[in-house]
């Protein structure tokens, strides 16, 4: 699946692996004993806290890893006109008193971090929780900003992002939309 003609391409396949090497070496060089367990959000930021874990592989290092499906958690939840698709969460660990990584695609608003945290909060108390993301566009309505963000692109309210990963679209990339849908981000 390649991007339509309304889609101009901000980030190839490789840009995209060169981010995530590049936000797995930031989490480095701030964890070296990597003590993290990665947390991803349903659903690309799943896939971006494994491949961040996969890149850390060559640390000789095994990150405790986790999912998040925080559907009934938005705050916009019955204000949308079709329900969200759930998946499970899945926390193998006992989070209460652990450093936490949280992972997601992109952060615009802040309200599905807000969301992420009061769902983690459920499974017990961290000790510390960071947000690593792939993009940053700006904009926030909240007062949550990344510890890690692979790219940072300011962005206007109506412009939307699509980040796709091969896992789940069938191709790695960043686009940059025109159309009047915005992202659910």
């Amino acid at each position: 699946m390649t991007g339509s003609a309304e889609e101009t391409p901000l980030l190839n396949a490789k840009d995209v692996g060169n981010t995530i090497r590049r936000l797995a070496f930031q989490i480095l060089e701030r964890h070296p004993a990597l003590d993290v367990a990665f947390v991803g959000i349903h659903r690309r930021g799943v896939t971006l806290a494994r491949r961040v874990a996969e890149a850390l592989r060559a640390e000789k290092a095994e990150i405790t890893q986790g999912t998040l499906d925080i559907s009934f958690h938005r705050d916009d939840l019955y204000q949308r006109s079709e329900l969200p698709t759930v998946e499970s969460s899945d926390l193998s660990f006992d989070p209460a008193g652990a450093n936490i990584i949280l992972f997601d695609d992109v952060i615009f608003t802040g309200r599905t971090i807000r969301s992420a945290i009061d769902c983690l909060m459920g499974f017990g108390r961290p000790a510390r929780i960071e947000l690593a993301v792939l993009v940053d566009r700006g904009n926030r309505e909240l007062p949550i900003q990344p510890d890690y963000a692979g790219l940072t692109r300011p962005m206007g309210q109506q412009d939307y992002l699509q980040v796709r990963f091969t896992e789940i679209d069938g191709e790695d990339g960043l686009y940059l939309g025109s159309s009047k849908e915005r992202s659910e981000h």
